[in-house]
């Protein structure tokens, strides 16, 4: 198991996944109101900061199984243009958002993309949100900008708006069912890799991994094709 997705099984066996997934950006681009939407479908159109909520846990059901996404919000932290690693720590998403309507937030994504990958793994499934999308008088930065920002990057993207809910859910869902891909990816690959392991113990074949070089491998080999053609 991965060590940062765990999983539980319950009575029915039916696996409980946990991810944790961060959200980043300049300060007022709108992270808390997307949260806020997303977990209880809330707004808060004169909100200058976080809500002060940590975290929101949310279901979601993925191919039958029961996913949770702990969501985590940064409690105002990126005021001061970084925030804690403890808060990326265990990490395996990550919405990385900016505000349309001023570029400057955008301006700073490359940041913010150092230190996703400096304080976390580098496989951190990553959105790029362009938010606030009904300001459209106030675009500053292009849709087009913003794709091929993620593109260059490897990021999903996509633009929402916190006001009218628009694709707020779809940027959410994108980034659990990446997840759950990967892992259950990761599964099958150890299964079969199990799969493979337990044929070779029943055909009498044992594959031996040691430090030394292959020369002491191949010897050894040599050594046992000998003793057992000896007799």
């Amino acid at each position: 198991m991965d060590s940062q997705m765990a999983f539980n099984n319950e009575e029915e066996n039916t696996e409980d996944y946990l991810f944790k997934i961060v959200l980043i950006g300049d300060s007022a681009v709108g992270k808390s109101n997307l949260l806020a939407r997303f977990a209880r479908d809330e707004f808060y159109p004169n909100s200058k900061s976080t809500i002060g909520v940590e975290f929101q846990t949310q279901k979601m059901e993925i191919n039958g199984k029961e996913v949770k996404a702990q969501i985590w919000d940064t409690a105002g932290q990126e005021r001061f243009r970084a925030v804690t690693s403890a808060y990326y720590r265990g990490a395996v998403g990550a919405l990385l958002v900016y505000d349309i309507s001023r570029r400057q937030t955008f301006d700073s994504i490359g940041r913010w993309l150092n230190e996703l990958h400096t304080h976390s793994d580098m496989n951190v499934v990553t959105i790029l949100v362009g938010n606030k999308s009904d300001l459209k008088d106030a675009r500053e930065v292009a849709t087009t900008e913003g794709k091929a920002l993620a593109e260059a990057q490897g990021l999903f993207f996509m633009e929402t708006s916190a006001l009218d809910s628009s694709n707020v859910a779809s940027a959410f869902q994108t980034v659990v069912k990446e997840i759950y891909n990967i892992l259950s990816r990761k599964v099958m690959m150890s299964q079969e890799l199990n799969k493979q392991d337990a044929s070779s113990i029943e055909n009498g074949k044992t594959v031996v991994l040691t430090e030394g070089g292959g020369e002491d491998q191949q010897a050894a080999a040599a050594d046992g094709e000998a003793k057992k053609g000896c007799c």
